[in-house]
């Protein structure tokens, strides 16, 4: 998955999340949907990992780390990203500004960069 479909999906979890907290406020007793989204998008990303059955607990971490550690870099930067720019907004005291409305920008500025990539 390329970073910019990271950030799209990322932008996207945020979002739900914002949709979540709408809801819980609106209705603090009522269930909150779900989509799954996050399980849904490690599923797809991190890879199938092969331990030898003789592997030691050192063996192990070291395999897990390497398999997994730039996938997981991926994400984290993808979120941290995100984080950057709503927590730039907030800091800089603009009221003019949702946090949907930076989420929005986020996520078509990565649309725009993938049809820049297409042609």
């Amino acid at each position: 998955m390329e970073q910019r479909e990271i950030m799209q999906r990322v932008v996207g979890i945020l979002t739900e999340a914002l949709e979540m907290r709408r809801q819980a406020r609106e209705n603090p007793d009522g269930e909150i949907d779900n989509s799954g989204a996050v399980g849904a998008m490690l599923e797809e990303m991190l890879p199938p990992i092969e331990i030898p059955a003789d592997a030691t607990p050192i063996e192990v971490a070291a395999v897990v780390g390497q398999e997994l550690g730039p996938v997981i870099e991926q994400i984290t930067s993808a979120f941290a990203l995100s984080f950057a720019q709503l927590a730039e907004v907030h800091d800089e005291g603009r009221t003019d500004v949702t946090s949907a409305d930076v989420l929005r920008s986020i996520a078509l500025h990565f649309e725009n960069e993938e049809r820049e990539d297409d042609e």
